[in-house]
């Protein structure tokens, strides 16, 4: 092998990126991960929650040395009208068996970088790379600051719009209705009050969904999660929903701030952090091509990422992602073949995978997701029908099928019966 070329070449500094590069620098190959942020996970943004269980397997009990937040023990998720919450919560000692972590991206990449770097791998921060190098049809590096960097396989982990894989036509430009932009803001609170307006042990967190008046009729919700002294709260809407309605993005951020079910939980908080973000909304239907001669594609840029309506996923499948790509290239480097039949090991291991079982059996929820009830009607109804459960006036009771049936009636029992028959279906 040329003595200046480099093994793999890593686009992108996220956790498919590090951990590849964790993986293949430990197996002794030469690793550069070239990443486009100052420094390593400085423009990795999350709501803020990684579900543990795949990292677990290649760094395990990786919880007790990494800068984790809070471990989930807490769930909430929340129909919101404009003055009223409905919500719906869960909390066991039974979350912790498989247990998920509240995580600041800066603090946790970089200290999964570190993890890399031990291993051998090379970071080079603050340089963009505006294309590949292709040879005769074959992936062989990158063009980064000028420079052309050789390589014997490059894999693509450079977020959920990479540009590279579009210019390689192995990425369709996602359609506006299949990205959404997530905005997010990180307040201060005290580690003492998070755990007193929480009602929370301490390293305990609580994960909250929100559903309904807080994006102001977009698709999409809002989220909170708590950090060690802070909070991360944020919208996600389509970027084709954006315009819809008369809030912008940032205003929706604000609604849900200045909510009556969410404003004492901020209260006095100090804003230390505000970012926005991509976020693939499309699930099966914008996953990319994952393979060609020398290259593979990983995380969010090759579209493993989907909504459950009650909880977002894409961490846990960029580092299972990550994982199965090193795998396939140490066995390409083992055999010294880099061609696309050999790098097809990839998408036969992702097939076998969580990763691609979970995509494949909730393929219909991104088009559930799109069912504009959820967020503009439903809320209301089962705020209409809590409200007549609990209020005592003197008058005359109703029955509670007919307080039921009072509350339905602006969905109408056939679009119910649609909606749950759909809503079963994407499950």
């Amino acid at each position: 092998m040329d003595e200046e070329k480099i093994d793999v070449i890593i686009v992108g500094g996220g956790l498919a990126g590090f951990v590849a590069a964790y993986l293949l620098a430990k197996e002794g190959l030469d690793v550069m991960v070239i990443e486009r942020g100052n420094t390593c996970g400085s423009k990795n943004v999350t709501g803020g929650r990684l579900y543990g269980h795949s990292l677990e397997r290649i760094i395990p009990r990786f919880a007790e040395e990494a800068p984790v937040e809070r471990m989930i023990t807490k769930e909430r998720i929340s129909f919101l009208t404009e003055s009223g919450a409905s919500t719906m919560e869960y909390a066991s000692e039974q979350l912790k068996e498989f247990p998920s972590y509240s995580v600041q991206r800066a603090k946790f990449d970089r200290w999964l970088a570190e993890k890399a770097e031990q291993e051998g791998a090379m970071y080079i921060c603050g340089i963009r790379v505006d294309d590949l190098l292709v040879r005769d049809g074959k992936v062989c590096g990158v063009v980064a600051a000028g420079d052309e960097i050789e390589a014997d396989a490059v894999l693509l982990a450079d977020g959920v719009n990479s540009l590279l894989a579009q210019k390689l036509g192995m990425k369709r430009e996602l359609h506006p209705a299949q990205v959404g932009v997530g905005v997010k803001e990180v307040i201060r609170l005290g580690e003492k009050t998070v755990c007193d307006r929480f009602a929370l042990n301490p390293g305990e967190g609580a994960a909250w969904l929100f559903v309904g008046d807080c994006t102001g009729g977009n698709l999409g919700g809002g989220f909170l999660y708590t950090y060690q002294d802070s909070v991360s709260l944020g919208i996600v809407t389509t970027v084709g929903d954006i315009g819809r309605s008369k809030l912008s993005v940032p205003e929706m951020v604000d609604r849900l701030k200045e909510h009556p079910a969410v404003r004492p939980y901020v209260a006095g908080g100090e804003l230390i952090e505000y970012s926005a973000h991509l976020v693939s909304e499309g699930g099966l239907k914008s996953i990319s091509e994952l393979y060609r001669d020398g290259v593979l594609v990983a995380g969010d840029a090759a579209g493993f990422v989907i909504n459950f309506g009650f909880t977002m996923r894409g961490m846990d499948y960029a580092i299972e992602s990550g994982k199965l790509a090193a795998e396939t290239l140490l066995a390409a480097y083992e055999k010294g073949d880099y061609s696309a039949e050999t790098l097809s090991r990839y998408k036969q291991a992702l097939d076998r995978s969580f990763v691609m079982r979970d995509l494949k059996q909730f393929a219909r929820m991104p088009s559930f997701m799109e069912n504009r009830r959820i967020f503009e009607t439903y809320p209301d109804t089962v705020d209409n029908f809590l409200r007549g459960l609990f209020t005592v006036d003197g008058s005359a009771p109703k029955r509670l099928a007919f307080k039921g049936i009072d509350a339905l009636k602006e969905i109408g029992l056939v679009n119910l019966a649609f909606d749950g028959l759909k809503g079963l279906g994407a499950m």
